[in-house]
């Protein structure tokens, strides 16, 4: 009986790999045939069988067949490029949310005290959390009358224990969900009561930073692009347009992209109706209509009048939709870019629901988009118009200093301190404290040695530079450049370089997993520590 059973789980799962071959080649047997002349995909893929009929007579326990095939699935997209991969049930889900702006919940952001606690951090505005009357530092005690404690589980990380209070707190549209609530006090002792909220659709923002710096000039910036991104920068733009600014600064720094559409409606914004965004090339029908490759342009006129300078901020975090953004405003002459290198990823990906019940998907490469001048800059990143560097330390100094300033006060997250630029106060370690650190290490140095002398100046040195100001130079080099002169043709001629310079096509693709792998730690220090309220806090 066990044989059969293996046998049959043996051809489901072989059959279904077919059907997976069928998809990616657009289900055309002809396809397949054609192919065949190089490689006999049948024939290729009979070591799959052999390896899945193994495991099932022969691995010392018995398997989840479902991970097998998960597993398959996991290798053979991986085995693509560093951006095809496969989804699973619970990240289509989270992607979809995240892409459509939105979510299913109460529209809270929590994240972990100093004691453990799970803890409102922001209540979206507008949302049932808001109308409910949840506050900041709320510390949510139970969650349907089951102990916060109770949902983790030993070794658990402190971002496994937030995930799994988030997951509690989900459900639904139109379900609802009962918080136990204890709420401190300063002047006298906290006070604990229950909660009932209806959960129901919570738009997400993108936008992390928005005002107007004390130089007058607009300041938006965004962590990535969703459906929503451009309708909630033009409501930003246009407030700060009524207040009267002098000109835009869109920070498009540690931005990994998001979704192709959505640079354009960003782009409309921006540049005039008819102008080139960016184009694909691909091989499959996928990515194009009726035949053809995609090419989008701006539909829409401006809202910001098209002789106020702009300036727009890069890193080497820049990717995707936003150097998109990056290669059309900086083609069409429409914003100096300041900053750094970008990222370098020019292709697309199209989500593919698998069947049968497109619970899960394929995230595969379908094409390469192009700048309007004519290169696709996969692998090679567009150059700033204006070069200005910070280190990795500067950067992650940055977004530290930039979360303190709204970790005590979620309603100032529009008042980030960026040093002078953004009228904060520098502070320095003074030259007696410096001193007195000095006489330790000599007095170190005749008890422990040498190697003690070291770590105390690297501890020292790590501690002057986290409790300094950090000047955000390159946002404060594009106020400066701003202030030079007014007239935006004027900046154009002195700053603007040459699109050939700019935007190059790669001569080569030898960027190496573990570079994408360093950048993408490096997004998710930034996240921890700068985008807050979606990491470390998680929406709920």
């Amino acid at each position: 009986m066990t044989n059969r059973n293996s046998k049959f789980e043996f051809l489901s799962i072989f059959i279904f790999l077919i059907s997976i071959i069928a998809l990616l080649t657009n289900g055309f047997t002809p396809k397949i045939s054609a192919q065949s002349n190089k490689t006999d995909i049948y024939q290729a893929i009979e070591p799959i069988g052999h390896t899945l009929q193994t495991i099932l007579d022969e691995y010392v326990k018995e398997v989840d067949i479902n991970k097998i095939v998960e597993g398959a699935l996991v290798g053979m997209m991986s085995s693509l490029d560093r951006h095809s991969s496969y989804i699973s049930s619970s990240d289509l889900k989270t992607l979809r949310d995240d892409t459509q702006g939105e979510f299913e919940g109460i529209g809270v952001s929590i994240k972990m005290d100093d004691n453990q606690n799970v803890i409102v951090f922001m209540p979206i505005p507008n949302s049932p959390a808001a109308r409910a009357g949840l506050k900041p530092f709320d510390i949510i005690r139970k969650i349907d009358n089951i102990p916060v404690e109770q949902l983790w589980k030993p070794g658990m990380s402190e971002q496994e224990k937030l995930s799994s209070a988030a997951e509690k707190i989900r459900g639904p549209i139109g379900t609802k969900v009962q918080l136990t609530i204890e709420r401190p006090h300063a002047d006298k002792d906290s006070e604990t009561f229950d909660v009932v909220v209806e959960r129901t659709k919570v738009p997400l923002e993108s936008i992390k930073e928005s005002r107007i710096l004390p130089s007058g000039y607009g300041y938006i910036r965004i962590s990535d692009f969703k459906e929503n991104t451009a309708s909630d920068i033009k409501k930003s733009v246009r407030e700060m347009l009524d207040k009267g600014i002098k000109g835009l600064i869109l920070d498009l720094r540690w931005n990994p992209g998001g979704l192709l559409t959505a640079s354009q409606q960003v782009c409309e914004l921006f540049l005039p109706k008819d102008s080139l965004v960016t184009y694909t090339r691909s091989r499959g029908q996928l990515t194009q209509e009726n035949g053809k490759d995609l090419e989008l342009r701006t539909r829409e006129k401006p809202i910001l009048p098209l002789n106020m300078p702009m300036i727009l901020l890069v890193n080497n975090q820049t990717a995707s939709s936003s150097e998109i953004v990056t290669g059309a405003l900086q083609y069409h002459l429409r914003a100096i870019v300041v900053g750094e290198k970008t990222f370098g990823k020019g292709s697309v990906q199209t989500i593919i629901p698998l069947p049968p019940k497109n619970e899960t998907a394929l995230r595969l490469t379908t094409a390469l988009y192009y700048t309007p001048a004519g290169v696709t800059i996969d692998h090679q990143g567009i150059l700033p118009d204006v070069e200005i560097n910070m280190t990795d330390e500067e950067e992650r100094l940055l977004a530290l200093q930039m979360y303190k300033s709204y970790e005590k006060d979620p309603s100032k997250i529009n008042e980030q301190n960026h040093g002078t630029v953004t009228g904060n106060e520098i502070i320095q370690i003074p030259s007696e404290k410096i001193q007195e650190q000095e006489q330790l290490l000599h007095e170190i140095g005749k008890i422990a040695g040498e190697d003690a002398v070291k770590l105390m100046k690297e501890y020292f040195r790590r501690k002057k530079a986290s409790e300094e100001t950090i000047e955000d130079i390159q946002l404060k080099k594009a106020v400066e450049i701003l202030q030079e002169e007014p007239v935006w043709e004027n900046i154009l001629k002195k700053y603007h370089r040459d699109v050939k310079e700019t935007q190059q096509e790669a001569k080569d693709n030898t960027k190496t997993e573990d570079d994408d792998m360093a950048v993408k730690r490096r997004l998710l220090e930034i996240e921890l520590q700068n985008n807050t309220p979606a990491v470390p806090s998680l929406p709920e």
